[in-house]
């Protein structure tokens, strides 16, 4: 109960301060074709550079959405210049490095990493980010009221944490301990693990935290929390996204259910997950990079946005080969 009112009081906050700042829900932004036709007639032309830190579904349906939604605006006037630092967190202060050098109009960052690494390369250039859990936790500020203060701003793709621990005790009501598994290099993760942990407590559910820092730790990692746990959670970690086989193929043959914090990760190797759209978070960053370009408006000021929607889904393949018959409500992908 105590849970519940902490997460409906949350929610509430959230919706005042978006509202006090106006803002609106992730995909909402209104664009609208008068910039397209504005940046036509006047001539004017962009130059965007996009860092993504790593490809793996999740962030490559973000990375389309944005540039969806800045072509669809601004046609043929807007120029991408798309890099992938391969997981290499040096490889995005390069890339970015290069943007700023390039004096580009706008820098979209993929992923906390790619953030963290074009704040420190320029406060003059705005930069939105996408595919970022949690932007005061990525930008170490020591408070939070939904807008940055600097050159940043951008979309989160957080889903409701209580909500994820409900799900683990929905799908496996005997639990009695859980391995959260996640990068220790991925500031966000921890974030999300420590988070997913408060609510564990207040059920009184016991939990490990096992960590690796990198993909080449994955297979050990994973083998000792199912030596040890009954139920898997694994939040929305990049290394993790990218090496789901792993996961899967020592999990399933165990019977192990795996909750996912995205549901490219859990199509991928988990059973279910409380799904958000990448495609529409990476949209609205791009809505927000067109009011940014074309209308002048201040990234500083411009709230971070959220997913509007969740959604329950399962790997049904997964719920068949471990023998476990899904509860109502959920969606089969």
């Amino acid at each position: 109960m105590k849970k519940k009112l902490l997460s409906v009081f949350l929610c509430c906050a959230m919706v005042f301060g978006m509202v006090a700042c106006g803002s609106e829900p992730a995909g909402n932004t209104d664009a609208g074709t008068g910039a397209n036709d504005g940046a036509q007639a006047d001539g004017a032309t962009y130059t965007v550079g996009i860092c993504q830190l790593v490809q793996h579904d999740a962030l490559d349906a973000a990375t389309q959405g944005f540039e969806d939604a800045l072509t669809e605006a601004l046609g043929d006037s807007v120029t991408f210049d798309l890099q992938n630092a391969q997981g290499d967190s040096a490889t995005c202060t390069t890339i970015v490095t290069g943007f700023v050098s390039n004096n580009y109009d706008l820098i979209m960052a993929n992923a906390t990493p790619a953030l963290q690494a074009a704040v420190s390369a320029t406060d003059s250039i705005p930069i939105l980010g996408t595919s970022v859990t949690d932007y005061a936790t990525a930008l170490a500020l020591d408070s939070w009221s939904g807008t940055t203060g600097m050159n940043v701003s951008g979309t989160s793709d957080l889903a409701p944490l209580d909500q994820q621990e409900d799900m683990i005790l929905e799908l496996v009501p005997e639990v009695t301990k859980v391995g959260i598994i996640y990068c220790s290099a991925e500031a966000n993760s921890a974030y999300q693990a420590t988070e997913i942990e408060k609510f564990l407590d207040e059920d009184g559910i016991a939990y490990g935290e096992y960590t690796f820092a990198d993909s080449n730790d994955m297979q050990a990692v994973v083998t000792s929390a199912v030596a040890e746990c009954d139920a898997i959670y694994i939040p929305t970690d990049n290394t993790a996204a990218s090496n789901m086989t792993i996961v899967s193929n020592i999990c399933q043959p165990a019977g192990i259910p795996v909750i996912c914090g995205e549901e490219n990760m859990m199509m991928s190797g988990g059973l279910a997950t409380l799904s958000i759209s990448y495609y529409d978070i990476g949209y609205a960053a791009g809505q927000m990079a067109v009011e940014i370009l074309t209308n002048g408006a201040d990234v500083s000021t411009m709230p971070v946005q959220t997913a509007s929607t969740t959604t329950k889904k399962y790997n049904a393949a997964y719920a068949e080969a471990i023998g476990m018959e899904m509860p109502e409500g959920y969606e089969a992908n």
